[in-house]
């Protein structure tokens, strides 16, 4: 898959998870591991870092684990309108490549 196109995916995909769920960075890439198990673990990362500069997420830390505090990542309202958009231009491209026999 193209990367940059992969990349609008992973964003996607993170957010929507985000949007059902408060996550810790690793917890959510492994459930997107499943998914997408060619994607390089730092890419993740690097995604959930951008989105936060972005404001289309926030963290805070959760309770202590037996180890380090656990960074968590929530969506922000910014981040749901962001999501809807995205998911209704997924929707819209879809719906184009159906259209030309592309199933």
């Amino acid at each position: 898959m193209d990367a940059q196109m992969k990349k609008g995916v992973l964003e996607m995909c993170l957010l929507y998870q985000l949007s059902q769920h408060d996550y810790y960075g690793y917890h959510l890439m492994q459930i997107l591991k499943q998914h997408f198990p060619e994607v390089n673990d730092s890419s993740f990362y690097v995604i959930l870092r951008r989105l936060h500069k972005e404001g289309l997420t926030e963290l805070y830390y959760g309770d202590d684990s037996g180890g380090p505090k656990r960074k968590y990542y929530r969506i922000t309202e910014k981040g749901k309108v962001y999501l809807n958009q995205s998911v209704s231009d997924w929707k819209e491209i879809k719906s184009r490549v159906k259209n030309l026999g592309i199933n």
